[in-house]
């Protein structure tokens, strides 16, 4: 299989860079994915907003307890040791620094790692802020997973935000459906691309991008494991 990534194989991207014992938040959307993907053996406890530790994959069939749901109302199950808690508790978990991921999505980041994510200023949208405001100022690191181009195909990442900052500087990476990148004090760096070359990328961006290593470029959607790419 060819051509941009799809929301599975990125939730197995950022599962799998996730560091052993790590306290994570996934956010709403396509974030929520990435719990199905993190081994049984990982050791990252997974926190929701709406007050849960230590969450499991998605629930279906007869597992399915409709009061056993993450942030985004989804079913979900509880793995060995799962505690439950207050929202302000919750909140005050984001807020303290006592996360060491949090995965969001994202209507536009900067190069300098500015987010942008709970409106865009449409005036039949309704804006929606949540958690994520506390989680891009508490979580050590943010990851951001989305799709390279909105529907209109213009870029979600862009030189400088349009719409109403979440954060300001707290993006580390960028997780999308044809490359991820990493978010420094040097700008933006090109990790890997995905049925797209690095040069092709930035022309299409409109973007100047850096590469301080080298750039694994591949066809295949199935993630990093025997990918077979090449490295430009």
């Amino acid at each position: 299989m060819t051509g941009p990534l799809s929301t599975s194989a990125m939730a197995a991207l950022v599962a799998a860079d996730i560091a052993p014992g790590s306290f994570v938040n996934l956010g709403i959307g396509l974030p929520t994915s990435v719990a199905d993907h993190l081994s049984a053996d990982s050791g990252v406890v997974l926190h929701t907003e709406n007050g849960m530790l230590n969450m499991g994959p998605a629930a279906t069939g007869d597992d399915i307890d409709p009061d056993l749901t993450n942030a985004g109302k989804a079913p979900v199950t509880e793995l060995p040791g799962s505690a439950y808690f207050h929202h302000a508790d919750s909140f005050a978990m984001m807020r303290g620094g006592h996360l060491d991921v949090c995965v969001l999505g994202a209507f536009q980041v900067s190069v300098t790692g500015d987010l942008a994510n709970w409106h865009t200023g449409a005036p039949d949208a309704i804006p929606a802020v949540g958690g994520a405001m506390d989680l891009a100022i508490g979580a050590e690191q943010v990851f951001v997973m989305m799709s390279l181009f909105a529907r209109d195909g213009t870029s979600k990442l862009v030189e400088r935000c349009s719409y109403p900052l979440t954060g300001v500087g707290c993006v580390s990476r960028i997780y999308t459906d044809l490359a991820v990148f990493d978010v420094g004090p040097s700008g933006v760096a090109v990790r890997e691309t995905f049925g797209i070359t690095a040069d092709d990328l930035s022309e299409r961006l409109g973007l100047s991008l850096t590469r301080d290593y080298e750039v694994l470029t591949t066809g295949s959607t199935q993630g990093r494991d025997g990918v077979g790419g090449s490295v430009e």
